[in-house]
């Protein structure tokens, strides 16, 4: 999608580190960042998470990377100040990663997000999407493209485990990470909420014979399922599902391409382009 087809990606664009970090006083510049995964909570009285859980609601307090239009690390954000609408409608973009694992059979995993989930909560999406944090290993910090890719892939073992309950040493004996491409897309929440995030996307594929222990945290998951192209293309015509917007977006765009080459991803791995869908 062209770069110009949207007075907001236009709004992005035109944002200069100085002007980012002018804009949005609470995000830490690169070169003071605290490199701690999150923020001392300032939660406890916020009305804006008055009422939700309590767990989620200190998640929201973890340093997520601010980015510039190019990808590149401005600073560390909360995920709060990243999520919420009034910022996003100025431009605060943050970097993100969505897993796509597949079995040994091609069928994929599955979630439901929780109910406590303070966003796009109840939604079925993939198997794990979240954010890398503004810590050393998680940010890629010499800027290079594989720092940033590798980056991403740690936090998803990270969070594979925390969401999933899969233990890191089987995820990283069992199969393999192939980063596909990245994509650059805004969508609105619920209320106050939203995301604006280039989005990181993997495929992770155990080899023949292995298997994972998955164990869901209920404060992160309702529930899985593991689905074959027919299956998710029957839930997509499923009137009463919904799904995340990145999901569909990766879906319309790509999933089933690439699910068909599974066998061999080298044509379409390792795509170094920002693919704009704002």
């Amino acid at each position: 999608m062209s770069t110009q087809t949207s007075t907001y990606a236009e709004l992005v664009q035109s944002l200069e580190p100085n002007d980012i970090l002018e804009k949005f006083p609470e995000v830490i510049a690169l070169n003071n960042r605290p490199n701690t995964h999150s923020s001392e909570s300032s939660s406890k009285d916020d009305n804006l998470l008055e009422g939700y859980d309590e767990e989620q609601i200190r998640l929201m307090n973890e340093n997520c990377i601010v980015l510039d239009w190019e990808d590149n690390a401005i600073g560390a954000g909360t995920k709060k100040m990243c999520h919420l609408m009034e910022n996003i409608d100025q431009g605060l973009l943050h970097r993100a990663f969505s897993v796509f694992l597949f079995d040994s059979d091609g069928k994929l995993l599955l979630q439901q997000r929780a109910s406590e989930k303070i966003t796009f909560a109840d939604l079925w999406t993939n198997t794990c999407c979240s954010h890398p944090l503004c810590v050393d290993d998680e940010l890629g910090l010499n800027g290079s493209f594989e720092g940033k890719v590798e980056g991403a892939r740690i936090a998803a073992v990270r969070k594979l485990e925390h969401e999933l309950g899969i233990p890191p040493q089987e995820v990283e004996s069992r199969g393999e990470f192939h980063f596909l491409n990245r994509i650059h897309y805004v969508a609105p929440s619920n209320g106050a909420w939203g995301e604006h995030e280039i989005d990181y996307i993997f495929i992770y594929q155990l080899r023949k014979g292995e298997s994972l222990t998955v164990d869901p945290s209920a404060n992160e998951v309702r529930e899985i399922t593991w689905v074959s192209q027919q299956q998710l293309k029957d839930m997509f015509n499923d009137g009463k599902l919904k799904f995340t917007p990145w999901f569909k977006l990766i879906c319309d765009n790509y999933l089933f391409q690439w699910w068909d080459q599974l066998s061999d991803l080298r044509e379409v791995e390792n795509d170094t382009k920002i693919h704009r869908m704002l």
